[in-house]
């Protein structure tokens, strides 16, 4: 997976402004991109929930693996691990 990694001009950066610049950032690297899963290091959330209970001892994060075994192309990684979001393109779901 492509990963890119950004840094938040906002020193008050939350979630959803962190969900908005990967969206962002999504839509130029991928055709159609649809959002796979999620982890928000600062408030310990993630989606799909409970990705990461197994994953106390793992170098890849959760949310990556569930997204990697569903056909992710690309993680955007905000703030140094502060916000993941994985995508891939909507391909063959749109037919």
């Amino acid at each position: 997976m492509k990963k890119i990694v950004l840094k938040s001009t906002d020193k008050n950066s939350d979630f959803t402004q962190a969900k908005l610049l990967a969206e962002e950032t999504a839509a130029v690297e991928l055709e159609e991109p649809v959002l796979l899963s999620w982890y928000d290091a600062i408030r310990d959330r993630e989606s799909p929930s409970g990705v990461s209970e197994c994953h106390s001892d793992c170098d890849v994060p959760g949310c990556v693996e569930y997204a990697q075994n569903r056909g992710g192309r690309l993680i955007v990684d905000i703030d140094n691990g502060s916000y993941l979001f994985c995508y891939r393109e909507l391909g063959e779901f749109s037919e």
